[in-house]
């Protein structure tokens, strides 16, 4: 008996038409249930062949217990791995990788900064930002949003400069990203499910959340509906996910994805309407049984989009499974032993001994080269610490309590912005790969940020003395980690 579990969390309507749906269905050796935990082991296969998760966003147990179940063999819906992985700043470049229109937006650093980072956390942070540049590129009115999450949470529409610098400050923590708005003509939420099973649904997201899906909306062009479908099918064939939805706002008859990283969608009948949440109980029952079916006990059992699958080349894949094959001891060696044998001349066996030995001298010398590299690896990152050391500064950063270092995302952003130029930084372009390592150790990149109420912050990070910083904080257009005392 293969079970399929769904672990889910407030909503009511949804999982039990779903577990009534496919035990309806009276497929031999399938049933369905709510998913039961008793205690999580590591490395404990579940009872489960298949598990659609609509929670473990919310609750991190959850998420640790799907993923030690994927281990097992368990089919996870949706992949939480990549899961994990996976935010809406990243969604919009691979939309583009695809071509997939998406609108303009940049990431900008949180307001407040994190918990156990001071100003030389932010050395590589330009300040100010090119906020005048920014604004050209997205336009206003824009749409200011989380740059990971869901939900309508933090979403904020914002009209002028004064208007996002104001609403920033409330952002706290959070790593935002600023969007061009899309003055749409038509507006589409998709459901998608397990490869090509897509149901467009008209939608009108300034509409309160219990009328946003229309009933008796007028009808679309057909040529609009096809580049919709073929959007959506696009973007979670590359990212991988089993069960989402995607949303297009039409401008110009162009549809511009705009969200599409909502792997535990909306499903409640009382939003979404009788004949969506007809479709979508279906449709997830057959996908379901179709992956219990193909489930394979014991082996891995998750999807993987082509963002993923197409970085390891078929070619090598092929190798090492040549390879596998083989039985012990004929190798490549076994190979070359007829090609001895069939040199005409005895005499070239010693001289080819001889080759041999004089090949091998040389080894100490390639030996002793990774040594005087690590030599140099040691001495060169002294000297860049000395050139890039800072004055420290007269207020003692502080931090929130509750938080942890897995909050800490503005590093991240600031990777990407351009690094101090200082003299000793050029040579770590150059270094050996075992050189280039240990600069990253040095780097201060921090994992990504989740939503967290801070009440206290340090000051921005600038090279300026405490008097200059409160100067420079004051003047119009600077968004910059800041202390919560100033918001």
């Amino acid at each position: 008996m293969k079970k399929i579990g769904i672990l889910f969390g407030q909503e009511n309507t949804f999982p039990q038409a779903f577990i009534d749906r496919v035990n309806s269905k009276n497929v031999d050796g399938i049933v369905a249930e709510a998913v039961n935990i008793e205690q999580v082991r590591q490395g404990k296969a579940t009872d489960y062949a298949v598990i659609i998760d609509r929670i473990s966003q919310d609750v991190p147990f959850y998420r640790a217990f799907l993923k030690n179940a994927a281990i097992g063999g368990t089919a996870v819906l949706n992949n939480p791995f990549w899961w994990s992985a996976d935010e809406k700043f990243f969604n919009n470049a691979l939309a583009l990788s695809v071509d997939v229109a998406v609108p303009n937006t940049v990431l900008l650093p949180s307001h407040e900064r994190p918990n156990d980072t001071d100003e030389n956390s932010f050395r590589n942070l330009e300040f100010p930002f090119n906020w005048d540049s920014i604004f050209e590129y997205i336009g206003f009115p824009a749409y200011m949003k989380p740059h990971s999450g869901g939900g309508w949470k933090s979403v904020y529409r914002v009209e002028n400069p004064d208007d996002l610098f104001a609403k920033h400050r409330e952002t706290g923590q959070l790593v935002m990203m600023l969007q061009e708005e899309i003055e749409f003509t038509e507006y589409f939420r998709c459901y998608y499910l397990g490869g090509d099973r897509v149901q467009i649904m008209q939608y009108e997201p300034r509409n309160p959340h219990h009328l946003r899906y229309m009933r008796d909306a007028d009808p679309v062009d057909r040529k609009i509906l096809d580049k919709v479908h073929e959007g959506v099918i696009k973007l979670n064939h590359a990212l991988g996910y089993d069960f989402n939805t995607v949303e297009f706002a039409v401008r110009d008859g162009i549809p511009y994805a705009i969200d599409f990283c909502n792997p535990a969608p909306d499903a409640d009948i009382h939003s979404v309407g009788e004949d969506n949440f007809e479709w979508i109980v279906e449709n997830a029952a057959n996908l379901a049984i179709e992956r219990a079916q193909a489930h394979i006990e014991g082996q891995m059992n998750l999807t993987w989009g082509n963002f993923v699958k197409d970085q390891v080349p078929t070619a090598k894949k092929t190798s090492v499974k040549k390879a596998a094959n083989k039985p012990a001891g004929k190798s490549a060696t076994a190979k070359s032993a007829p090609a001895k044998a069939a040199s005409p001349k005895p005499a070239t066996k010693p001289a080819a001994a001889k080759k041999a030995v004089t090949a091998k001298k040389p080894a100490p010398a390639k030996k002793a080269t990774p040594a005087k590299a690590a030599t140099e690896k040691k001495a060169t990152p002294k000297k860049a610490k000395a050139a890039t050391q800072k004055p420290t500064p007269t207020k003692k950063a502080a931090t929130s309590k509750g938080a942890t270092a897995k909050k800490a995302t503005p590093a991240k952003a600031s990777a990407a912005e351009k690094a101090a130029p200082t003299k000793k930084t050029a040579p770590a372009k150059k270094a050996s790969a075992a050189k280039k390592t240990t600069t990253a150790k040095k780097s201060a990149t921090a994992p990504k940020a989740k939503r967290v109420t801070a009440t206290k912050t340090t000051a921005p990070a600038t090279e300026k003395t405490t008097a200059s910083a409160k100067k420079v904080s004051t003047k119009k257009g600077k968004v910059s980690p800041k202390k919560s005392s100033e918001s």
